[in-house]
């Protein structure tokens, strides 16, 4: 396998214009990427429970990795829910996956969403970012069939940066496109 070009880029470029545009001493204080996470719930998955399968084979195609059956943490009479039944899948990309999957989300999947405008800021105070897309045909892996169910996709970054403005800089510099 090889390097994945954002990986690269950030290890040339990225890390040392960061390092002087935060006021960094240490090379090791830049904030960096640590993993991705996809993670999508099934609703469907409740009344037929072949209805996940899709669901996971579909996130393998995007992702090129075997994602996990999330279990239902208690029972919820209200929504029919048991404790155990297998409601949604997700996947931790690291590594270069986890550098091809950026690349991919920003330079083919975000502009292929009708009217696209930007992504807006979604921080949690300790700079990892998320994002849900509403429509997971937008990755290339993906095509619509008229008999399948499309459903929403959660994506979060987690990155090393202590606060929302170092995470913001890091992922601005890596192409995120976000509003204006």
């Amino acid at each position: 396998m090889e390097k994945a070009r954002l990986r690269e880029l950030y290890v040339q470029e990225i890390r040392p214009q960061l390092q002087k545009k935060l006021a960094l001493n240490n090379i090791m204080e830049v904030p960096k990427i640590e993993k991705i996470v996809l993670n999508v719930g099934v609703k469907e998955a409740i009344a037929d429970s072949k209805a996940i399968q899709g669901v996971i084979e579909s996130l393998a195609k995007i992702t090129g990795q075997a994602p996990v059956r999330r279990l239902a943490r208690k029972s919820i009479a209200g929504f029919k829910l048991r404790e155990g039944m297998a409601i949604g899948a997700m996947v931790t990309l690291r590594g270069d996956r986890m550098y091809t999957m950026l690349d991919r989300l920003f330079s083919l999947a975000l502009p292929k969403v009708r009217d696209f405008q930007g992504v807006k800021l979604g921080f949690d105070r300790r700079g990892n970012y998320n994002l849900g897309i509403k429509d997971w045909t937008i990755f290339p892996e993906m095509s619509y069939e008229a008999g399948e169910k499309t459903h929403g996709l959660n994506i979060t970054i987690q990155t090393s940066a202590g606060n929302d403005a170092h995470g913001f800089e890091l992922l601005k510099s890596f192409g995120m496109p976000f509003r204006k």
